[in-house]
């Protein structure tokens, strides 16, 4: 089955109002062009679930100077002004989670786990509003999963299966947020025949995937 679809396509699936999660790490193993074309789309009052919020220019960042997040869910957002002054000014809600946390909470959404417990933020800011529950005389936090309505994710190479393979770093968010979303489409840098990659080398299965589109080279 090839998977293969336009930029163009896919962004027209993408609607004002949806969640979306979006790979990549600082920028790293971003899909740029998607990015690139729901800018121009100007697609609004998304929420974001993404590690951080990348650069002014880089990233997701450009989405957030466009203002088309109404939410946005990430571990740090030190690396964009433009994110924390929208949230001191309460433009925009941002909630920050602290990194381990956030990925987990992304892995039970996308492996039907109903939450899981930590201690990580026990007695400050992170504990406001949270469930605490006790095991065995030990205090620890729900931490609640994540799902998405669109991930839109990176890939070095994929075949038209959707078979994904990743260079180094690149795959950081990516693979865990492939699970996790209810349409997954994938910006790959290269795309090739299926056969094309060793079984022993796809690193995301392409079970996960919906949709890839090749990336502006």
């Amino acid at each position: 089955m090839n998977k293969r679809i336009t930029i163009e396509e896919a962004v027209s699936k993408i609607k004002d109002g949806q969640t979306i999660m979006v790979g990549g790490f600082l920028a790293v193993g971003t899909p740029e062009s998607l990015i690139d074309a729901l800018v121009a789309k100007g697609v609004k009052d998304l929420t974001l679930i993404c590690n951080d919020t990348g650069f002014v220019d880089r990233g997701v960042g450009k989405m957030v100077v466009n203002k088309q997040f109404k939410k946005i869910i990430a571990s740090h957002i030190g690396t964009n002004r433009e994110t924390g002054r929208q949230m001191v000014e309460g433009e925009t809600e941002v909630v920050l989670v602290p990194q381990g946390s956030l990925v987990e909470k992304i892995r039970a959404g996308g492996n039907g786990i109903g939450g899981f417990l930590v201690k990580t933020g026990l007695g400050t800011e992170i504990q406001t509003g949270k469930q605490v529950i006790n095991v065995d005389g030990v205090d620890y936090l729900l931490k609640k999963p994540l799902r998405a309505d669109v991930a839109i994710l990176f890939a070095n190479k994929a075949d038209e299966n959707g078979n994904l393979w990743y260079h180094g770093t690149t795959r950081n968010f990516n693979t865990v947020m492939a699970t996790a979303a209810d349409w997954v489409v994938v910006e790959a840098e290269e795309i090739v025949p299926v056969g094309a990659i060793s079984p022993n080398e796809v690193v995301v299965p392409g079970v996960f995937v919906d949709n890839i589109v090749q990336g502006v080279k």
